[in-house]
């Protein structure tokens, strides 16, 4: 049965609706295929309403005005890993190189890097095993010369430039007292020298013996007067012993002095150990092995023999 009312409730809905839609300016919009929503719903106001922008999770409103922000893109994942080596400690500084020696050490370490100083001529005294001033001064010497921090100790980067520039040294320079002066053998003794206690010195060989009864003792290396202050040969005797003797005449230290002929004296001479045979003497016969020296003083008499030869 039909109900007479009922066309006319509907066309009553539909105007209203209608009326709705005009005031309000709602669209719906269609279903898609799956039955959902596509687009937001819009909603225009009426005349001078503002419209209230919708949020957006994680975007927050741009002001009246202004632009909105642009999303940020997403950087991609670094493929190298960051370590120690490429990431860097701010404020890190460069350690200082290990020091190897430095004053007042002493070994054959210490030695050998004497030697290798003589040969690069940074150091002239004979290597003593020591780490003494001379030492020191010949490594800042070196180290300066090549821009290097100068310390005056031997550490491991300035150890690695000497070795650079030198050779594994021989026992003659880690040991040159320990050998005659020069490579001259020695020539058999001056049949003046084969009685009684004589300081046997002999001009070819540069070499001073010290004989008993014909025996040699010990023997050390010497250098003379030059050509203008010659040493003078004959046989003499020790007259006089100065263990710290200054020379009144050149106001030079003779330690361990024997004088056997006027002024000249058989006396360590640190000239001759520092610049070996490149000088000579007054007349005096120099040795320059302080520790033979020191054993001859104290051996030798006032008295005995002195035969200077060539």
């Amino acid at each position: 049965m039909r109900n007479p009312g009922r066309p006319a409730a509907l066309t009553a809905s539909a105007a209203v609706l209608a009326a709705l839609t005009v005031l309000c300016g709602c669209t719906a919009q269609p279903q898609d295929s799956d039955a959902k929503r596509g687009l937001s719903v819009h909603v225009r106001l009426p005349a001078g309403r503002t419209p209230v922008p919708l949020r957006t999770a994680g975007v927050p409103p741009a002001r009246s005005g202004a632009p909105a922000p642009a999303p940020t893109p997403e950087r991609p994942a670094s493929t190298t890993p960051r370590t120690a080596s490429t990431v860097p400690a701010a404020g890190s500084a460069v350690p200082a190189p290990r020091v190897l020696w430095s004053r007042g050490d002493s070994g054959p370490g210490v030695r050998a890097a004497q030697a290798r100083l003589r040969q690069v001529a940074w150091l002239s005294a004979a290597p003593t095993g020591t780490y003494d001033q001379p030492t020191a001064r010949a490594v800042e010497g070196f180290q300066g010369k090549r821009g290097l921090p100068r310390t005056g100790a031997l550490d491991t980067v300035t150890w690695q430039r000497l070795l650079a520039m030198t050779h594994e040294p021989g026992r003659r320079e880690l040991y040159p007292r320990s050998y005659p002066a020069t490579a001259r053998p020695a020539a058999a003794a001056d049949a003046r020298c084969l009685t009684g206690r004589v300081l046997c010195i002999d001009k070819t060989s540069r070499t001073l013996r010290w004989m008993i009864d014909g025996r040699t003792v010990e023997t050390v290396a010497v250098r003379f007067g030059t050509q203008y202050t010659p040493t003078r040969e004959g046989v003499f005797h020790v007259y006089w012993k100065s263990r710290h003797h200054v020379s009144t005449l050149y106001h030079s230290a003779m330690p361990y002095a024997m004088f056997f002929s006027g002024g000249q004296a058989v006396h360590y001479s640190s000239d001759f150990a520092a610049r070996g045979y490149a000088g000579g003497s007054h007349g005096c016969v120099n040795v320059r092995d302080e520790v033979a020296i020191a054993r001859l003083f104290a051996q030798v008499r006032v008295g005995d023999k002195v035969v200077v030869s060539r």
